[in-house]
């Protein structure tokens, strides 16, 4: 049995149970109420109990987890006073990584692992848009065409664009009003440094599941402060992460602690405006990923940020100060209060809008997946730094990590690209077109004709021989029953046309199945 993690103490200890930390979690609370310090402080009960973290670190303030924190009085008195034993300051095994290479290893994923569903999101498309990528997809999935970089991608749908009639006849109608209209998305995606994220060497999830000789698991911090500011690329990238986690892990059934914890910092980013159908498919993962072993902790500032279907899968809460100053924060501070089972100690609602810095109101579950009573919390200090890191000592962490030169060269094999620039090389010139031939002589005037050779213009009074205007044939009309059968043809046609794409070998979000 695996010892539990402590959070704070109220009235009585409050720990999360590893055996049900696959049951999913939610922190929230205003901003500088102490979200991180608890985010931190679970991270390292975690990593103590040998679980690999993985979290999104938005400020910076999280990196400081890889050094030891300072011998504080005030720590170690409240570390006393909630019973955390053997309290010292300590350092925990950390990876940094960086979407754009800069403050951590670099982070890739393929364009054919991304999928159409996720990308289409990315790309901010429309439903006809999303369809003639997926045809894309689809096409190049047939044809062996490894979709690994931008420029694949491009080359694939000039490629499509380019045999819009042929390919018509099999996949459905292709726009190439829509061809265009994803490749400015591309554009615009490339001005934003997306395109560092895209290609290969691809990451390996096994690195973000690692201990350490000493049998801690490994924190991976993800740096986005640079990355944050391109909200829809961060919430692609962080569903792409768990689409992924959900397709190549095996099941697991109940274990006595989880495989791998996830934390998204600013989770309403994963759902802000994102289209109902890819947010059923988030909840529908959420749910699906405990069985694999995977816990999922958002943190968020307030719990409407969440939509219902995802907050009613959260079992373990964290729930710091809120603010009610608009009748949203309002309502907010009523939806939090409801959601805990009551404590008759406590007016749940009032002490929301009384919590001080580094207090909560938690509620895990127990023995059973039976959810605890609420209790207003002291939250434990953590071991680590509570700050950022200085560039060099993150540098000298970077340095020391197990994936040290794994990622950093970029590798660039034979793909789409190559492959269609080979076939357009191959192709043999377009034939020219035939000449005219040269025009006989015209006659004379006064012989008849309608032309005056010697003055170039039409001679008076003279009328050019045309050829009787023909009578079109006589078109049989079609029957209602026809009629009826060529159309259901062209639906069924064009709908598999945009579907298909979407389902070959292709996971709930879009991922590869492996």
């Amino acid at each position: 049995m695996t010892d539990p993690i402590l959070i704070g103490k109220g009235d009585t200890p409050q720990f999360l149970l590893p055996a049900y930390a696959n049951r999913h979690g939610l922190i929230a609370g205003a901003t500088g109420t102490g979200k991180t310090i608890t985010l931190q402080g679970l991270a390292e009960g975690f990593a103590d109990i040998g679980v690999p973290v993985f979290a999104a670190d938005i400020k910076g303030d999280l990196s400081g987890i890889a050094a030891a924190g300072e011998a504080k009085p005030k720590l170690a008195e409240r570390a006393a006073q909630i019973g955390l034993a053997n309290y010292a300051p300590q350092n925990y095994p950390t990876v940094f990584w960086d979407v754009f290479g800069v403050s951590g290893h670099p982070v890739r994923a393929t364009i054919s692992d991304m999928g159409p569903t996720l990308l289409s999101r990315l790309l901010d498309l429309s439903d006809v848009q999303e369809a003639v990528l997926s045809l894309a997809f689809k096409y190049c999935d047939e044809q062996g065409l490894l979709l690994l970089d931008f420029k694949d991608l491009r080359a694939a749908l000039v490629h499509v664009a380019d045999n819009a009639k042929a390919l018509g006849a099999e996949y459905g109608l292709v726009s190439k009003a829509s061809i265009g209209a994803i490749q400015r998305a591309l554009i615009q995606l490339e001005q934003d440094g997306a395109e560092a994220f895209f290609g290969e060497p691809a990451m390996d999830l096994n690195d973000f599941m690692r201990t350490d000789l000493s049998g801690k698991g490994i924190v991976n911090v993800l740096a986005a402060d640079q990355l944050f500011q391109k909200p829809r690329l961060y919430a692609t990238f962080l569903l792409w992460l768990l689409a992924e986690l959900f397709e190549r892990l095996p099941e697991a059934g109940d274990l006595d602690k989880p495989k791998l914890v996830f934390f998204f910092d600013e989770a309403h980013l994963l759902f802000k405006d994102a289209p109902k159908a890819l947010v059923e498919k988030v909840e529908q993962v959420v749910r699906l990923i405990r069985s694999k072993g995977v816990g999922v902790y958002f943190i968020t500032q307030n719990p409407l940020d969440l939509p219902e279907s995802v907050l009613g899968q959260l079992g373990n809460r964290v729930q710091h100060a809120l603010r009610a100053f608009t009748p949203r924060d309002q309502k907010a501070v009523k939806a939090a209060a409801t959601t805990f089972r009551a404590n008759p100690k406590i007016d749940v609602a009032t002490a929301i809008m009384e919590l001080g810095v580094g207090e909560a109101l938690v509620s895990t579950l127990q023995d059973k997946g039976v959810p605890g009573i609420v209790e207003r919390t002291l939250i434990r200090p953590p071991r680590s730094r509570m700050g950022a890191l200085t560039p060099e000592e993150r540098k000298a962490v970077m340095s020391r990590s197990p994936v040290a030169g794994k990622y950093d060269t970029v590798v660039d094999r034979e793909s789409a690209y190559e492959k269609l620039s080979q076939r357009a090389a191959a192709m043999p010139p377009p034939a020219a077109a035939p000449s005219a031939p040269a025009p006989g002589p015209a006659p004379k005037s006064g012989g008849g004709g309608w032309w005056d050779e010697a003055s170039a213009q039409p001679v008076p009074g003279s009328r050019r021989a045309e050829p009787a205007p023909r009578k079109p044939a006589a078109r049989r009309s079609d029957t209602v029953a026809e009629a009826a059968i060529k159309s259901a043809t062209r639906s069924i046609a064009n709908t598999v046309g945009r579907e298909v794409g979407r389902t070959l070998l292709r996971g709930i979000l879009g991922s590869l199945k492996r």
